[in-house]
């Protein structure tokens, strides 16, 4: 129960992006497509925050596969995580501004 606590205030055990991304995770920027073309991390997909629930296709087959969201600040990267997990994917993180999370991917 404290576990589940910790989780929800962002407090709990944080996951190792570099291992996740090692073991096949997905990273999908949710920025614009013009944010993702002025930089992004490498390997990452982009499907706009906005349009998620229309282009979840690219995604398709991917329920069991981990996927780490990412955004400029980490708000919208939360708003995706809910929504593909409303979808039925089984393991989304919220791996917050897309540079932070570059930075641990790549040590």
């Amino acid at each position: 129960m404290i576990k589940s606590i910790l989780n929800l205030l962002g407090l709990g055990t944080k996951p190792d992006y570099y291992e996740l991304v090692s073991n096949g995770a997905i990273v999908v920027d949710v920025r614009t497509a013009a944010e993702y073309k002025s930089g992004h991390i490498e390997g990452s997909i982009n499907i706009p925050v906005e349009g998620l629930r229309k282009n979840e296709g690219k995604l398709k087959g991917k329920q069991e596969t981990p996927i780490i969201t990412c955004c400029a600040s980490g708000m919208r990267s939360a708003s995706a995580k809910g929504i593909l997990k409303a979808k039925g994917f089984k393991e989304v993180h919220n791996g917050g501004a897309w540079m932070s999370l570059d930075r641990k991917l790549y040590k």
